[in-house]
């Protein structure tokens, strides 16, 4: 069936191959209009998964209760002063007329109240104001001598787009608001920090793609030069990456983190698999006409190039279970990415040749390659001599070869020793979820945001979310002064604790209501704005813990730990109190990476295995498996000694690593199961199948490598450390294929012929017995 559906698709190549690159024409159009619906994706969507109970419980609080916040930082040498303080009233007085601003504060309207809703004019009204103004408030209302802040909130649930466009019209007041000499104005908070990565990843996007297709430009001039248009593969690898991105806009695939992160594995494998099949081409068009080039291409390295792809989209794939969104949307344009520039290459590169007239380049290459059966059959038209003292990379990898199927053991325990090593490491690897960390450290909001951090402390806040049939009834209204009052008695690290009890009770004299009807009498006192924030009708509410400032883990514990509070407690029949917001996405994006990483490497594992018993149905299907199992445990090592952090990127290396490592060792053991079945001769096997081809998966690795290296240059940390984890994972994988592989194999075939030998002697045996029993007869 496979080779029936590669000949047809060689005929239809080598019959009209101009339609053919029509169609390609027409495909990369509709992938320019795709492009244009790429959307950006930031924000809690991209780690919790909308669809699951906490996700569903996170989308109701932020529509109904979290209303986003600008935080406009004014910097000056006296903030209170009455320049100052009347520039700010201004500026709040243009901001409050935009469009979804629920309320516009600072120190301007606490002065107002306190002084009859005027603005006091001189200083020392102004400093005596100050001064009567509780410690907490004046903390906050002016944190600094050289600083002040107004806080702008913005109405709950609005989408990203409206959002950016209240940040614009928020930017342009100030702008426009010729504030004092000496008085600057920053805007910063959540949309603005959601804004400025927006654009950060549109501009690292053109960079992360521009910088690997240029290495790829490099790697084609340096080893693909024997061959005729060296950079045809570069250019299908660009057709394919263009169908790729036009495919996530018409999919309506939203491009975040981690997808900027996927674009350069897509071209470091896309460029491998063009190789593999300009190379096949240039080598047959020696051997013969170029319609016997193109279907010798397609119909031998199109198969053995599928299944090292689908083998790789299948390492992909194992990222489907993992509970973060983000993670999910890696593997998802990952496979999409790979697939498109295999199909492209696959009919592209023979189609193109067949309307230049492609003709090879008159020397012939001194190595080969090209991949799959019969792939290398070719040699020099005359011996070369051997130069003395001349070293050779192919003759060192064939020498190699040779003493570890001699001596596969001691390769494979240490090996083993070191993966086992990693194995036991891995866990003890932090994670990193704090999403500060993740982008770049200049980029303006992030700065803002760690001043306004270090002047107030931490801004972080735990959420919980409560619903049941009556949040106002008094039980209910008891249990969460209660739930506050534990909380706040066991936990330092929380520091105060708001829901609309706290206002109940200050309405009702300082004191809980002792009856249905005095709780409502209170609630009814409260202002509406108030109550807004911390009610939704009679089954709804929100209970707000100030916290100090925590590292992600630690606020994991945290978490957790109020959670058992919670049951201990026990709501009133009918009540859920469950934990959301921020405080609910990151913590437990800790727990999901944690989970689903290990999840996704054993997953990867089965999957690899599925496939090669499916496709090969042999023994030695099973020999890439312990290689790949070697290298995914040496990168736990080598994560561990350059110190790198889990995050929703590195989390991912475990199944990728599979996917890249799956490629290169069925290369290789395909190779060796053809030799072998030539030559009857593990050993000679495994001589061969690395000398053919191992220079060839060393220059696929190194191109491979040279396009997961633009990854290195992302200013986002956690893309930057995610490439060095991709090069020392295509590192391992190379070196697994090349000098693990021939151990397994060694192994491999000695077992087999170990079983063969047993089988011929019971054959012989029933044989002999009739003749030593005949004289007893």
């Amino acid at each position: 069936m496979i080779d029936q559906i590669f000949s047809a698709i060689a005929h239809t190549v080598n019959r009209r191959p101009k339609l053919v690159v029509g169609i390609i024409a027409m495909v990369f159009i509709i992938a320019l209009f795709g492009m244009t619906m790429i959307t950006m994706q930031t924000g809690d969507d991209t780690y919790l998964n909308k669809n699951s109970q906490a996700g569903v419980i996170n989308t109701e609080y932020t529509n109904t209760f979290n209303k986003d916040s600008l935080i406009l930082i004014i910097e000056t040498s006296d903030p209170v002063s009455p320049t100052v303080l009347n520039y700010m009233d201004r500026l709040e007085t243009d901001i409050r007329q935009q469009q979804h601003i629920t309320s516009v504060s600072s120190v301007v309207d606490i002065l107002k109240e306190e002084n009859n809703g005027i603005l006091p004019q001189s200083t020392g009204e102004i400093n005596a104001l100050v001064n009567q103004m509780p410690p907490a408030v004046q903390a906050t209302a002016v944190p600094s001598n050289v600083l002040t802040l107004v806080q702008v909130q913005l109405d709950p649930g609005l989408s990203d787009t409206t959002e950016t466009s209240v940040l614009n019209s928020v930017q342009l007041a100030v702008d426009q608001s010729d504030p004092p000499a000496g008085v600057t104005v920053e805007v910063s908070g959540q949309p603005a920090f959601n804004a400025q990565m927006q654009a950060a990843m549109g501009s690292q996007m053109g960079i992360l793609i521009g910088a690997a297709m240029i290495l790829m430009v490099i790697v084609m001039g340096l080893l693909f030069s024997y061959v005729s248009h060296r950079f045809l593969p570069v250019v299908f690898v660009g057709l394919g990456l263009t169908t790729a991105m036009g495919l996530m806009g018409l999919a309506h695939i939203q491009l975040n983190m981690a997808v900027l992160g996927a674009f350069p594995v897509m071209i470091g494998l896309g460029i491998d698999y063009a190789i593999q099949f300009h190379a096949r081409l240039d080598e047959e068009s020696r051997k013969g006409s170029l319609d016997d080039a193109v279907y010798m291409t397609i119909t031998r390295t199109g198969p053995a190039v599928m299944y090292a792809m689908l083998a790789t989209s299948l390492g992909f794939a194992a990222m489907f279970i993992s509970t973060v969104p983000m993670i999910q949307s890696f593997g998802l344009v990952a496979m999409i990415g790979i697939m498109s520039c295999y199909c492209v290459s696959l009919v592209g590169i023979p189609a193109v040749a067949h309307v230049i007239h492609y003709k090879p380049r008159p020397q012939v290459p001194k190595v080969c390659y090209a991949v799959g059966e019969d792939a290398c059959e070719f040699l020099p038209s005359a011996p070369q001599k051997k130069q003395k003292n001349s070293w050779s990379y192919g003759q060192f990898l064939t020498s190699t070869s040779v003493k570890i199927a001699k001596n596969p053991v001691p390769i494979l325990l240490i090996g083993a020793l070191i993966a086992v090593i990693g194995f036991q490491i891995d866990p003890l690897i932090p994670i990193e979820a704090n999403q500060n960390n993740f982008v770049p450290s200049d980029m303006p909001a992030k700065i803002e945001i760690d001043k306004v951090t270090r002047i107030l402390g931490s801004t972080t806040t735990a959420d919980f979310y409560v619903q049941g049939a009556r949040v106002t009834d008094l039980d209910t209204l008891r249990w969460i002064k209660s739930f506050q009052d534990y909380e706040l008695a066991h936990h330092p690290q929380i520091t105060s604790a708001t829901s609309i009890v706290t206002y109940i009770m200050a309405y009702n004299g300082g004191t809980m209501p002792q009856t249905q009807s005095q709780a409502d009498a209170a609630l009814a006192k409260i202002p509406q704005s108030i109550r807004d924030e911390y009610l939704s009708g009679s089954m709804r509410g929100v209970i707000t813990f100030g916290m100090t400032n925590l590292q992600i883990p630690q606020e994991e514990d945290l978490r957790n730990v109020m959670v058992n509070d919670i049951a201990f407690l026990q709501p009133p029949v009918g009540i859920s109190v469950q934990p959301t917001g921020s405080f609910e996405v990151f913590t437990s994006l800790i727990g999901g990476m944690s989970e689903s990483k290990d999840e996704m490497t054993f997953l990867g594992f089965v999957l690899i295995f599925i496939f090669l018993a499916g496709v090969y149905r042999h023994f030695h299907a099973i020999s890439p498996l312990i290689p790949i199992i070697f290298i995914v445990g040496w990168n736990a090592v080598m994560m561990e000694i350059l110190g790198i952090a889990y995050s929703p990127l590195t989390a991912t290396l475990g199944s990728m690593t599979i996917g890249v490592a799956a490629e290169y060792t069925i290369l290789v053991m395909e190779r060796y199961s053809e030799e072998e079945e030539r030559l009857h001769d593990h050993t000679a096997a495994i001589q061969e199948s690395v000398s053919r081809i191992g220079t060839a998966i060393t220059v696929s690795g190194l191109a491979t490598f040279f396009g997961f290296s633009a990854l290195c240059l992302s200013d986002f940390p956690i893309i930057s450390n995610f490439g060095v984890c991709t090069l020392i994972a295509v590192g391992f994988s190379l070196a697994g294929a090349i000098f693990i592989m021939p151990a397994v194999l060694s192994l491999m075939g000695q077992f087999t012929e170990w079983l063969e030998t047993r089988k011929h002697r019971h054959q012989i045996v029933p044989e002999t017995l009739p003749e030593t029993k005949n004289p007893d007869v």
